[in-house]
């Protein structure tokens, strides 16, 4: 298994990087998916814009796209790209620190691998819900481990 970040057009801090990683990993592990490889992409606004342009078609900004570029059948191969730019706007103003937010992108875009949506209210309901307990997790070690 192997999580890999990198960074094209974008500066942003991404502290205790292998602690992360393990993380996402476990993510799959929790949710009983297999997973080979994902690489995190972290870019800008126009450079995420260009990829929804012409791979999805969508002339708007966005925060994350995920493809999961896995063989039928196999452990999930996945790029995830996201931009730095729209995370730090977001997280302004949600009220959040660009750290909560920018791992709360990095979640959402593991459980969208893993089979979550969130095209529905009550998917987006679901998928908060998930990212919090993950971000909780992640972030307070003191966590017990069942209540995922």
């Amino acid at each position: 298994m192997a999580v890999h970040f990198f960074f094209n057009e974008a500066s942003v801090t991404l502290n205790h990087r292998s602690k992360l990683k393990k993380f996402i990993e476990s993510i799959f592990k929790r949710e009983r998916k297999r997973l080979n490889g994902i690489d995190y992409i972290f870019c800008s606004d126009e450079y995420l814009l260009g990829i929804n342009r012409q791979f999805l078609n969508h002339d708007y900004y966005t925060d994350i796209i995920t493809f999961d570029i896995s063989d039928p059948g196999q452990p999930t191969d996945a790029e995830i790209y996201i931009s730095v730019d729209r995370v730090r706007d977001n997280a302004i103003s949600l009220n959040q620190t660009l750290n909560s937010e920018l791992h709360r992108v990095m979640f959402h875009g593991a459980l969208h691998l893993c089979g979550y949506m969130d095209k529905t209210k009550r998917d987006q309901s679901r998928m908060r819900a998930i990212e919090a307990k993950y971000l909780d997790l992640y972030f307070n070690s003191n966590a017990p481990r069942g209540t995922l």
